[in-house]
């Protein structure tokens, strides 16, 4: 079987793009497929496939990476002024893609174009050597202060000002000749890197130096919205569809139906956050409520809280009332607060006249077999029945006149398309069911696919933002849309948060919890927001977490679970005041000391906190009987041990030193039951290393404030769980240590639900929900420092 030169390639298509002057490096690293068949077909259409110059190669790759295909609706006729060099340098494209932006799907003008994007202007070697000398003129005392350390760079800037069409390459030529025409050759002072000077200077000072040295961050790290085009620009191509019969459909607004929607939002930004109340929400959910709310926030926009309430079976008035509650904990607030079954009337009308035009019917299969045809790509045999006779069987569904499961209203889109989210896609599905918002009023429910784009389209939406598995559904919300002759939103997907340790799927947190692997969606072990919550995490941390992640198309990532905890040590150690708890208790009997004083001791809530006033501290008793934590004590020490051991002298945190005089051991000779220790109060034998924290009896014989500590772990041992396929086998057994015997200070006494602690050497805790009057509960948030522990250990 022989190939044609087409195919060849196709197949090899690194050779075709050498072919046209993309260097080695360029035309080996190009992996996007999306990039690949995008500049493989732009080479075909200019007819270069055979070969073409440098320059005209790089503009024609210049093209593919800036426009996914359908995204440029001329494109046709830039490739023709590519080929043909009308177009030829870097400023005359860019000014084409600016001029095309701005029309979107008008009509193309040729004299406007040209003029816009220079074409046919000759910028002769005079004028620059004109234009040069001028400028060099004006900044000649700079020039021959600096030397050939002059910012050439804007020197070629304001060249360009007065000369926008003049090849660059001669600019920069002529601007080397009258560099070496004024200074001469360079010395080697011109060649030394310049010195800076210096200077003492405070520590705050030196912060803030450090902070000016540092890089500066980009536009999209100080804006990640400014990638979103304004509303206004609305009216480009946004998807280009290409159907089995041949023909191809390029999706945009007329700019009657946007300047109809501009009418209605005066051209702000309009977003949504639309979750399905059928579940909790998790960090996931986190992103997407940054990216939507966000968007609106940062543009003086609106944003819609909208229960995507398509499915009355799974949704449940405790999911909706989460949401709102988590939403708002976040610190976000909803423009409007709505609901997709607000909108029940308006999609069965527009159902009804999908049937009219002839883009929707009733169909009888069952959905196995509408499983089989549509893997078969086979119409169904109901496809083609009469307007009339699926008008009047729509009808016949709503007033409950057709059994469920006998009918459904599918869209008449294309069994034959390479994309299956066009295989005739359910649209109305009967249901005999009562909805949690709209009542018993409906007997039938649109699906999502449906539903979604219109209710945007309705709400008037600028920005329809999702992550990446619903790309491919880009072809069926703007077929449907199209369809009805509704506005189109800007429709973009970014990549999904993903997070190592744990599984995101709504699906598998359903079965963690209906399983009883943990107890609850608010468990601190998931994700989840409420469980995350309930761990102690703030929305602060959330957020910047969220932030420093960005939005990108990147899919496939996942993120270490460190560097969440990352951003929640940075908010906890501003906010959590600073107290002691002994998690394991090993008693210390201070030998020299009278067993009925009590020194009452001051320790810092705020250690970094210089200032001394009273509030900056809380009292701790100090007795005869004190404890420290089981594993700060040894009976061998050694050089790298900063515990307590016998013989040897530590320092008790906010207190005394002490040294270990003896050691009293169980029966088996190797348990340490109890330490005898002495107390330096004049604190003339201070350790340099080995601070203890330590809680002591508040009175003599008297027990100290006795609370549960819960230690969490990661729940799954793999990095990636979802991907195992006995992923509940991979659940850590030991993700949850409850410790019931802690000692506490007394202050920690009065310690109220959410209120968030240091216990100094342990990590960050937070006041459960199970707290009881007679016991406090204490989760920890994340440990002081990143974990050493490796996945699976």
């Amino acid at each position: 079987m022989t190939m044609s030169v087409k195919e060849e390639n196709s197949a090899n298509p690194k050779e075709l793009f050498l072919k046209i002057g993309l260097d080695e490096n360029t035309a080996s690293n190009i992996r996007s497929k999306t990039v690949i068949s995008d500049l493989t077909a732009i080479i075909y259409e200019a007819g270069v496939s055979d070969g073409c110059d440098r320059t005209t190669g790089n503009l024609l790759y210049s093209v593919a990476t800036k426009f996914a295909t359908g995204d440029l609706l001329h494109r046709s006729e830039l490739i023709k002024y590519i080929k043909s060099s009308k177009i030829k340098l870097p400023a005359q494209m860019d000014a084409a893609i600016k001029y095309f932006d701005d029309i979107g799907s008008k009509e193309f003008n040729m004299n406007e174009f040209e003029e816009a994007c220079g074409v046919g202007v000759d910028v002769s070697a005079e004028d620059i050597e004109k234009t040069v000398s001028e400028i060099f003129e004006e900044n000649k005392n700079t020039i021959l202060e600096k030397r050939y350390r002059v910012n050439e760079g804007k020197l070629l800037g304001d060249v360009l000002k007065k000369l926008p069409w003049a090849d660059t390459q001669i600019v920069q030529k002529v601007i080397g000749e009258k560099m070496y025409e004024l200074l001469g050759e360079r010395t080697a002072a011109d060649n030394e890197k310049p010195v800076k000077k210096k200077e003492k200077k405070e520590k705050p000072a030196k912060v803030e130096a450090a902070a000016e040295a540092a890089s500066k961050p980009s536009e999209e790290e100080l804006n990640p919205f400014s990638i979103f085009p304004p509303p206004e620009k609305n009216i480009k191509v946004h998807t280009e569809l290409s159907f089995s019969d041949g023909s191809v459909v390029r999706y945009c607004n007329t700019r009657e139906l946007l300047d109809k929607h501009l009418k209605v939002t005066g051209g702000n930004f309009y977003t949504r956050f639309p979750p399905e109340p059928n579940g909790y929400l998790h960090i996931g959910h986190a992103k997407a409520m940054f990216v939507n709310f966000g968007l609106a926030e940062k543009q003086g926009g609106c944003c819609y809280l909208r229960f995507d309430d398509t499915n009355p079976e799974a949704e449940k008035r405790e999911y909706i009332t989460h949401i709102e509650e988590i939403v708002n904990w976040l610190g976000w607030k909803p423009f409007k607060i709505t609901y997709t079954s607000d909108y029940f009337q308006e999609l069965y009308d527009l159902a009804v006249e999908l049937i009219r035009r002839g883009h929707a019917y009733v169909d009888h299969q069952t959905g196995e077999e509408v499983k089989e045809y549509r893997e078969k790509k086979m119409n169904s045999p109901w496809r083609d029945r009469p307007i009339e006779e699926s008008l009047k069987l729509f009808d016949e569904m709503k007033r409950g006149l057709i059994e469920e499961g006998k009918a459904t209203l599918r869209m008449k889109m294309d069994m034959q398309n390479d994309n299956f989210n066009m295989y005739d896609l359910i649209a109305y599905r009967i249901k005999f069911t009562a909805h949690p918002h709209a009542g018993d009023k409906w007997c039938i429910y649109p699906s999502y696919d449906y539903a979604h784009c219109i209710v945007d389209s309705l709400e008037n939406i600028t920005h329809s933002l999702c992550t990446l598995e619903f790309e491919t559904r880009r072809a069926s919300y703007y077929w449907l849309l199209h369809s009805l002759g509704l506005y189109m939103p800007h429709v973009w997907e970014y990549s999904r948060l993903n997070i190592t340790n744990t599984v995101m799927s709504k699906r598998k947190l359903n079965q963690i919890v209906t399983d009883k692997h943990v107890d609850g969606w608010d468990d601190p072990r998931l994700m989840t927001l409420a469980g995350l919550r309930r761990r102690g995490v703030t929305p602060t941390a959330i957020n910047d977490f969220i932030k420093g992640i960005g939005i990108t198309r990147s899919d496939g990532s996942i993120i270490n679970m460190n560097r969440l905890e990352s951003h929640i040590r940075v908010e906890l150690h501003e906010t959590a005041p600073r107290t002691m708890v002994v998690v394991h208790p090993l008693k210390v009997v201070i030998t020299n000391m009278e067993s009925d004083k009590v020194i009452e001791l001051d320790a810092k809530i705020w250690p970094e906190n210089k200032s001394n006033d009273p509030s900056s501290f809380y009292k701790v008793p100090f007795s005869r009987v004190v404890y420290i934590e089981r594993g700060d004590f040894r009976l061998k020490d050694s050089k790298d041990y900063y515990g307590l051991a016998p013989g040897k002298t530590v320092m008790l945190r906010h207190g005394f030193p002490i040294k270990c005089t003896d050691v009293v051991l169980a029966d088996d000779n190797e348990t340490v039951v109890e330490i005898h220790a002495e107390y330096d109060p004049e604190k003339k034998t201070i350790p340099k290393k080995g601070f203890l924290h330590w809680v002591a009896e508040p009175a003599p014989g008297k027990e100290p404030l006795k609370i549960e500590v819960r230690l969490f772990d990661k729940f799954f041992y793999s990095e990636n769980p979802g991907e195992l396929e006995n992923w509940l086998d991979d659940i850590n057994t030991n993700s949850r240590v409850v410790v019931s015997d802690a000692f506490a200070v007394p202050t920690l006494k009065e310690a109220a639900l959410g209120d968030k602690f240091q216990f100094e050497r342990l990590g960050y805790f937070v006041v459960d929900k199970d707290s009881t009057p007679e016991k406090l509960v204490f989760n920890r948030t994340v440990t002081l420092k990143e974990s050493s522990s490796k996945p699976g250990k």
